[in-house]
Parts: structure tokens; sequence; C-alpha cells
């Protein structure tokens, strides 16, 4: 009773006014605090997608200037470092993991149907709002940079001529991506289609080149339709050679594998007596190249093939492939200071990296010695294959002087 007494009195003496007064300022120093509360955790997911989209753009920019460092070639050949690589596989993972974040704070735990389809809306929405370049940015930093096309150039040929020694020197240039093994798509995979085809290439970024060399193309009958149905304006890339120095690197290979298969002085001939040479012989028909170019003229304009020369691309590296950069709207990134000479195996390779010990040269199936032939019967070959020469020179323009060499044979083999 006294404590009620006592308050009685209290409430007596404090006029009504100022408690009103005091119990409002409480209630809406409460209120404040509430929404602060609930401001930040409305706008936290809206935070963490700006310091997102801020670390997409710092990536993408260390990403370019990794890339950039390709085009330092005139100081030599240079490749990413250990180090570089380490960096764009720091920016993948990074990115990976900042997406599955965001993800995770963004999706609740046991949402229902209604709440989930809002959520997703909401997030759509915020998407558009505030960040037109965020897809742009997510598709260039995917694991590959980039997307898969199909090719805009194909090396078509021909075998043993040097279409390896050129893919992997235009594979330096930081602007091609080129696939490593021949698909052989138009002659062998042709039925698995063109989604099959695409997904075997490498993702390119803006302004890269996708490529692939299949030689077996040249001669495929039905190759040059299939490829002018795929894509009518794709520039093809033919690396010829002396047809009879690459009839008999054709058959070195053959030996390497299979030992037991008659000379090739056997398998040249239907009658030698007679001189009765075997056009029929895959290895000698080959090289009758005005035969095989006659079938893609009737689907491409010259414009829009380019023709290398294996010996020169043996003795002037440099000078053949500025050619080929300039065929395929490149910089000519690639050049002899690319190269070097390698007496071992008797033609040019890839200078050593900066972060690497060792050159990039073509392996052990390249540069085997060949066979000794009789003389007789390279005689006999360069006369076969002179007439066709001739019209090859005339459908090319170019003349590539290959009875120069009727004296002398390479003992090397390139590709």
């Amino acid at each position: 009773m006294a404590f009620w007494s006592s308050t009685s009195v209290f409430t007596s003496k404090v006029p009504r006014k100022i408690l009103f007064m005091f119990t409002l300022s409480l209630s809406v120093t409460y209120l404040f605090y509430s929404l602060m509360s609930c401001y930040n955790s409305l706008q936290f997911p809206l935070q963490d997608n700006y310091v997102f989209q801020g670390r997409l753009v710092t990536e993408e920019t260390t990403f370019a200037t990794l890339r950039g460092k390709l085009y330092s070639a005139s100081q030599g050949f240079t490749q990413f470092s250990e180090a570089d690589q380490s960096a764009l596989a720091s920016v993948r993972d990074h990115a990976e993991a900042e997406q599955r974040t965001v993800e995770w704070i963004r999706t609740p735990a046991s949402p229902t149907k209604p709440a989930a389809a809002f959520h997703t809306t909401v997030l759509e929405r915020e998407h558009q709002e505030f960040s037109t370049t965020d897809s742009e940015l997510r598709l260039n930093c995917t694991s590959d940079y980039g997307e898969k096309k199909l090719p805009q150039a194909i090396i078509i040929g021909v075998k043993k001529g040097g279409t390896r020694a050129l893919l992997e020197a235009l594979r330096v240039h930081p602007d091609v991506r080129a696939v490593g093994n021949e698909p052989h798509f138009f002659d062998r995979n042709y039925e698995k289609g063109l989604d099959w085809y695409r997904d075997l290439m490498p993702s390119t970024l803006e302004g890269q080149i996708t490529m692939e060399k299949t030689p077996s193309y040249f001669v495929t009958n039905h190759a040059p339709k299939r490829i002018h149905s795929m894509a009518k304006d794709i520039k093809l890339i033919i690396v010829v050679r002396n047809p009879v120095t690459r009839a008999i690197s054709d058959y070195t290979q053959t030996l390497s594998k299979k030992p037991e298969i008659p000379t090739f002085e056997v398998l040249a001939f239907k009658n030698r007596t007679l001189g009765l040479i075997d056009a029929s012989w895959s290895a000698l028909r080959i090289g009758i190249y005005a035969l095989h170019l006659e079938s893609w003229m009737q689907y491409f304009p010259l414009s829009q093939m380019h023709f290398v020369s294996g010996e020169r691309l043996i003795v002037d590296p440099g000078g053949e492939m500025a050619k080929v950069q300039d065929f395929l709207g490149l910089k000519q990134i690639v050049t002899d200071k690319h190269f070097y000479f390698n007496k071992t195996k008797g033609f040019p390779c890839l200078k050593k990296p900066e972060d690497s010990s060792t050159p990039r040269c073509l392996g052990k199936s390249k540069g085997r010695t060949h066979p000794k032939i009789d003389t007789d019967v390279i005689r006999r070959l360069h006369k076969f294959y002179k007439p066709f020469n001739m019209m090859f020179y005339q459908m090319t323009g170019q003349n590539f002087q290959w009875e120069l060499e009727e004296d002398s044979e390479p003992r090397s083999s390139q590709d």
C-alpha cells in the first residue's frame, strides 16, 4: 500500500503532458532503430551485387592485361608465365566462388512456392535495372573465357606438306585459337552434326579466329560442298610441297608404322619395266594437286584460298607466316624472330618461351630420315608430275619451281 500510495503521489505531481511526450519519444526511437535494421537487411544483397560487379570488372581488366602481354612479340616469343597462368586461374575460380556465394545469400533456406517465385522475379528485375553490362562480363569470365564458334579458317591440306608446323606457328598468335587434334569432321564424322563439331572448338573472345586443320579434306570429294554449306565465306589454307618429296615423306611415315610393307619402288609402279606409274596409290595421288583443286574451285573463289609453300616454310618461315597472317587479316605478330633452324630435324622450330628452358619443336614423328630411293624412280616421278604441276601453277597463279629440285631430293620430312 505504501508503494502504490507513493506512485500515486508521483504521478499526480508530474504533468500528464510531459509523461506523454517521454513515452512518445521512446516509441519513435525504437521505431527508428527497427527501420534501420530492416533497411540494412533488405539492402545487403544489392550491396553484395555491386561488390561482385566491381570484382568482375577488375578481373576482366586483369585478363585483358595478361592477354595483351602476348603482343610484345617484337622482343621475341612470349607466353604466359606460371604466375600469369595462376592469376588467370585465380580470376576464374574467384568469380565462380563469388557467383555461388551471391546465389546462396539470395536464396532462402525453405521458401514456399509463391515466395520463391516472387524472389526470382525480384532478382531478375534487379539484375536488369542495376547491371546492363553484367551479362557481358559474366560471359568473358567463364572457365574458357569466351564462346565456342565454328571455324572461320581451315587448313585443308596437304598431308605431309607442313600443316602441323604451320598450325603450331599460328597458335603462337594471340588472336588465333585452334584445335590441336585433327577433327576429320567433313570426311569421317559429318553425320555427328555441326553442334558436335562446334563443341570441339576452343572458346574464343571478340576478335579471335577459330581454326582447325585436317589435311585429308583437300583430297575428299564431298568436303568442298560440305564446308561451303557451313560457311560460304570461310578462308582455306593449303600447304603444298614438291609432290615427289611429299610422296616419299608419306611412304616414310607408313613404313615407320608398318615395316613389312613393300618398297617405295614396288608401290609406285604398276609396271616398272614399262614405266607405268600407279596413280591409284594414295601417296602419289595426293600430289596431283590440280585434280583436287578443281573440285574446290567449284565452290570457292581463289580469293578465299591461300597456298603456302612447304619448301619456303622451311627456309623462310617468317616470310611465309607474314603472308598467312595477312590472308587471315591478323597483325603480323609471328615473325622470323620466333624461329630457329634445327639442324637435327632439318626444319625450323619455335624458340623457347620466356618461362621455359626448352624450345617448342615438332615431335619425334616429324623430321624422319627418308629411305634411299632409286634416282631413276625419282626422275620418272618428276616427269609424271610435271604436266600436273604446270596446270597447278596456272590455276593458282603461283610458280612453286618444283622442277628445280629434280636433282636434289631432301632427306628429311617436316610433316
